[in-house]
C-alpha cells in the first residue's frame, strides 16, 4: 500500500510541474518528462521559432550536426564537448541549447550556466520536435534539407517528420 501511494505521488508530481513544456506527441511528452531532470529553463519550439536574437547551440555530435542543424547554430558537441566557441558570446545573450531530444542539451545548458551565461534554455524535445513542428534545418553549406540525424533507431521513433538519417 505504501509503495502504491509513493508511486501515485511521484506520478502526480511529474505531471503537475507548473512550468512543464509540451511537445506535439503525448507519448513523446511522457517520455521527456521522465528522461529529463528539468534542472534548467525549458522552452518550446513555438516560444523560440520566430525569435531573431536567440543564439542556438547544438549539443550533438559532429556527425549529427553535419547532416543538419538549426540555421546559424553554434556547434559544441557532447561526448567531445568543446565550449571554446562560446568564449566570444556575450554572457547576457539568450541561448537555446538543443540536441536530439533534450537530454544532452540539458547537461550542456547546466555547464553554460556554470560558465556564467545568464539566459540559457533547453529546447524541449530537441531538434526532433523542431522538425516535427516543420521548422527548417540546414546542411553545413546552409542549404535547406529535410534530413535529420535520428541518433539511432530506438531514439529515432520520436522524429515523425523529415527524413531519418543514421
Amino acid at each position: 500500500m505504501k509503495s502504491k501511494i509513493t508511486l501515485t505521488l511521484l506520478i502526480m508530481a511529474l505531471f503537475s510541474r507548473s512550468n512543464a513544456q509540451e511537445v506535439s506527441s503525448k507519448a513523446y511528452n511522457i517520455m521527456l518528462q521522465g528522461l529529463l531532470s528539468h534542472s534548467v529553463k525549458e522552452v518550446s519550439v513555438s516560444e523560440v521559432k520566430d525569435k531573431k536574437e536567440v543564439i542556438f547551440v547544438d549539443a550533438r555530435e559532429r556527425k549529427e550536426f553535419d547532416v543538419s542543424h538549426i540555421k546559424d547554430a553554434i556547434f559544441v558537441g557532447y561526448d567531445s564537448l568543446d565550449l571554446s566557441a562560446m568564449d566570444k558570446i556575450d554572457k547576457s545573450k539568450e541561448l537555446v541549447v538543443y540536441c536530439s531530444v533534450g537530454y544532452r542539451s540539458e547537461k550542456v545548458s547546466e555547464k553554460l550556466e556554470n560558465m556564467g551565461f545568464k539566459n540559457v534554455s533547453n529546447l524541449y524535445g530537441g531538434i526532433f520536435e523542431w522538425k516535427n513542428q516543420e521548422q527548417p534545418v540546414v546542411t553545413p553549406k546552409k542549404e535547406p534539407t529535410n534530413e535529420v540525424h535520428a541518433y539511432n533507431r530506438i531514439w529515432g521513433v520520436w522524429l515523425q517528420k523529415g527524413k531519418k538519417v543514421y
